[in-house]
């Protein structure tokens, strides 16, 4: 495969090491030419070296093209006051084709292997409800970050951090044994204050019902523990299968309640205890020391851990276990957090680097340009999947991913439910689709891997942006930012519609063209299938 940008890099380098100029590639820039009568490529390095040989940039440019030659270059130009513009020849883009081709689901895939292992946690809602929007946002993102992060050839693990421990799971134990009793035709008992109202509790009480009978009407410690345990586990089934359906899985699963179990609280306090002290009866962790704004609460004065102890022994549980880089991703509302895990993290000997919060904020409903907040069916917010079911996963999946975590997400309504090209998921698919009839109708064909009939505007543009998708991949996993992906799968599809309308991809009276355009069609259905894979979104073969 033919890495232009990398290639023209690599001779720019040799080139300035001819003139005395000993310079590292990553201080070379090659940016694209958005004028074609300015070539493909164009690069700024006789500006950037002007000071450094103490020359005019044209006079560096003038003596620099004398060393560019290679076979992929047809030529290159100077233009301004000292910018090289590079040609290059279309049979040395089309030799993509054969490579997306061969590689099929792995293009796209980096050959160089990282060391580096990575855990990524999302989500870990609590199992006491549905999944909300900002879960559902959440979701999307840290599944993308692991999609791009596997394709790019990093070690990741996906986990879930349940909190079953704590006052959450008290108050869902409590609001499930009221909805147990109502089930078996009991209603005197009071709803608790801070219970869980949601239709999912009534409905597992049912569960508990068909499972056990009325074998825990009579309230003890035994029936409490019950309803904590069989609560816990059917909420969380729930999740598991409901972010199923959104394409969303996890290879690990920690409890809170087993952390606290296996000791693993008291060990860290243990660590942690050189830097704590007591106010007014609580215990506090001196973060201040290090990048936090203000001191931490561990222990309050009754002396319940407060929910920072066990984040902080969950974490350290993670790094015990060979991670290299942490990866949270949190609602916005968790920015405090940050600097105080850090803070924690530094105490107990780890570099605060080790750990990445990505800070995902909240997303709005609108339909026929109002805010739209409400459940018809339940009367509460939607959820994510009765979001799902009105309009689909592609387009959740796709719209909550195609902005930057750190921006707010206005969601559509309209806009996600139309089949025609504002709506940019059915933009993309349908460039998949057209692709997939097209190369169906052409199946009599045999395709020219070459592309050595490939020359036209339309076909050279598309063939650099599928030439283009292993760095995107890269640059996607590196940044950690699933919305350049959704970009560039705009860029694809709009240079494949316009393939597909200004070259006639079937032409019978000549064969041997339609063979080389049936042959990018192919690669172009490749590409935009792996790139839509890396944001969880279906490639269809039929709209």
């Amino acid at each position: 495969m033919l890495d232009i940008e990398l290639k023209l890099k690599e001779l720019i380098k040799l080139g300035l090491n001819e003139l005395g100029v000993n310079a590292e590639l990553n201080q070379i820039v090659i940016e694209r030419s958005k004028d074609k009568s300015h070539g493909d490529y164009a690069t700024t390095v006789a500006l950037q070296m002007a000071r450094t040989l103490h020359k005019s940039p044209r006079d560096i440019a003038l003596e620099l093209v004398k060393h560019l030659n290679a076979d992929y270059i047809s030529k290159t130009e100077i233009a301004g006051p000292g910018f090289i513009n590079f040609f290059v020849k279309s049979d040395s883009l089309s030799s993509i084709i054969k490579t997306i081709v061969e590689q099929d689901i792995h293009y796209g895939e980096s050959k160089e292997e990282h060391d580096e292992r990575i855990n990524v946690e999302f989500v870990s809602a609590n199992p006491t409800g549905d999944l909300h929007l900002g879960h559902a946002r959440g979701a999307a993102i840290g599944d993308c970050i692991c999609r791009l992060y596997k394709k790019a050839n990093y070690k990741v693990t996906r986990e879930y951090y349940v909190n079953d421990a704590g006052n959450q799971i008290n108050n869902l134990a409590k609001s499930l044994r009221v909805r147990y009793h109502e089930a078996l035709g009991d209603n005197s008992l009071e709803f608790p204050e801070d219970g869980y109202h949601g239709e999912d509790v009534a409905n597992i009480a049912k569960i508990l019902v068909q499972e056990v009978g009325d074998k825990y009407l009579v309230d003890s410690d035994e029936s409490f523990a019950y309803f904590r345990k069989r609560g816990t586990e059917l909420e969380l089934a729930k999740l598991v299968k409901d972010l199923e359906m959104f394409r969303v899985t996890f290879d690990v699963f920690t409890s809170e309640l087993e952390i606290r179990n296996a000791g693993k609280v008291e060990k860290v306090l243990e660590k942690l205890n050189p830097y704590i002290y007591e106010d007014e009866g609580a215990k506090f962790l001196r973060t201040t020391d290090f990048t936090d704004d203000k001191d931490r609460v561990l222990i309050k004065s009754d002396g319940s851990y407060t929910y920072l102890l066990p984040d902080i022994a969950y974490h350290q549980d993670k790094l015990e276990r060979g991670y290299d880089k942490l990866i949270d991703c949190l609602g916005a509302d968790h920015h405090g957090y940050i600097e105080r895990m850090k803070s924690s993290l530094q105490i107990l000997g780890y570099n605060p680097n080790t750990l990445d919060i990505e800070l995902i904020q909240m997303v709005r409903l609108f339909k026929d340009g109002q805010e739209y907040k409400m459940s018809k069916r339940t009367g509460n917010a939607l959820s994510m999947k009765e979001l799902c079911e009105e309009v689909g996963v592609d387009a959740v999946r796709y719209f909550f991913v195609s902005r930057a975590a750190s921006s707010h997400l206005d969601f559509d309504l309209d806009l996600a439910s139309k089949m025609e090209s504002s709506n940019p998921v059915f933009y993309a698919q349908y460039a998949h689709a057209r692709l997939a009839t097209v190369l169906e109708k052409g199946k009599d064909y045999e395709l020219d891997l070459e592309g050595k009939e490939l020359n036209h505007e339309k076909e050279v543009t598309l063939l650099k942006i599928l030439v283009d998708f292993p760095k995107e991949i890269a640059q996607c996993a590196l940044n950690r930012a699933p919305y350049k992906m959704t970009n560039y799968i705009q860029k694809l599809a709009t240079a494949i519609h316009e393939f597909y309308t200004e070259c006639r991809v079937i032409d019978e009276s000549n064969t041997s063209l339609t063979s080389s355009r049936l042959a990018l069609a192919k690669a172009s259905k490749i590409v935009m299938r792996n790139a839509l894979d890396t944001i969880g979104v279906n490639a269809p073969e039929k709209m």
